[in-house]
C-alpha cells in the first residue's frame, strides 16, 4: 500500500514538472516577427481583390496611420505607397496582427 502511494506521488510530481517545462516561457530569445509584405496584406485583407487596400479593409497600425500612407489621398493604399510608408519605430507597434 505504501509502495503504491509512493509511486502515485512520484508520477504526479513528474507530470507536474513536465507540464511546467512544456507550458513555461520559451527558451532563448523570442523570435522577432518581421512586418508583413504588401502581398501578404492583400491576401489577408483585400476583400474585393482589387490589388489595393481601402480604409474599410484594413486594421491595426496601418489603419491608424492611413492618411500618412495614402499619399495621393485617393482613399486606397497601393503597393508603391505601402513601400514608401514611414516604418514604426521600435516599441511603437501595438500588439500582434
Amino acid at each position: 500500500m505504501k509502495n503504491n502511494i509512493f509511486k502515485i506521488a512520484v508520477l504526479g510530481f513528474g507530470i507536474l514538472i513536465n507540464s511546467n517545462i512544456s507550458f513555461g516561457q520559451p527558451k532563448g530569445k523570442q523570435e522577432r516577427k518581421e512586418p508583413p509584405t504588401f502581398s501578404e496584406l492583400l491576401k489577408e485583407m483585400d476583400k474585393n481583390e482589387d490589388g489595393k487596400l481601402s480604409k474599410d479593409e484594413i486594421k491595426g497600425p496601418l489603419k491608424e496611420n492611413f492618411s500618412k500612407v495614402d499619399t495621393d489621398e485617393d482613399g486606397f493604399i497601393t503597393e508603391k505607397e505601402f513601400e514608401k510608408a514611414p516604418k514604426p519605430k521600435k516599441g511603437e507597434r501595438k500588439g500582434k496582427r
